[in-house]
């Protein structure tokens, strides 16, 4: 995984409550196991009307909206608990969801996956909906070293709360599986005591 310490990016508002992994990536396009490829199909529903022809209304189709960060509404990754939906966000170049709610089971999945979701306030969240929504060109900051996110440049933030574990993994980008390799001489020296 890509080291993760702070981000400042443009961002897409999605004031959705309730997306669910299958809104995320629809069930069909779950033929793969193979990372790659998912991002195309994020949120493949909204993006294309059933005549097959694309939605310019979906904020994705419109160019003014941009950026590594999406803000979405409250509950989200709600549904089945399939990895697919942190795939194709990360696959598309989300590195963060902000929300008011996250569902577990997503959560962990997109932790695990190197895509932070950054949990707020539903004050804060309406905030950032707003300000975002009405000014595409405004960058948003994440912080995780200091567990913050705001407005670039400004003085409004919140904090966050992120498992301390994960909160490593992603300084460090490492999967469950690194972070054991970089206590490799504490393992070893334990086990010659």
């Amino acid at each position: 995984m890509e080291k993760f310490s702070r981000l400042i990016s443009k961002a897409v508002p999605l004031p959705i409550e309730n997306i669910d992994t299958d809104q995320i990536i629809p069930a069909r396009f779950l033929k793969a196991t193979d990372r790659v490829g998912f991002g195309k199909n994020l949120f493949r529903d909204w993006k294309y009307h059933k005549s097959g022809e694309v939605n310019h209304e979906f904020v994705l189709n419109n160019p003014a909206y941009s950026g590594s960060i999406l803000v979405a509404g409250d509950n989200f990754g709600c549904g089945s608990s399939r990895e697919h939906a942190a795939w194709a966000l990360a696959d598309y170049g989300f590195k963060v969801v902000v929300s008011s709610f996250f569902a577990d089971i997503f959560r962990g999945n997109a932790l695990n996956n190197g895509i932070l979701p950054v949990q707020v306030s539903d004050s804060f969240l309406k905030e950032l909906l707003n300000t975002v929504s009405e000014n595409p060109g405004k960058e948003l900051e994440v912080d995780l070293e200091n567990q913050t996110i705001g407005l670039a440049d400004e003085e409004i933030k919140e904090h966050f709360d992120i498992d301390p574990y994960k909160k490593t993994c992603l300084l460090n980008g490492y999967d469950d599986i690194d972070f054991l390799l970089s206590k490799k001489d504490k393992i070893e020296a334990f086990e010659q005591a």
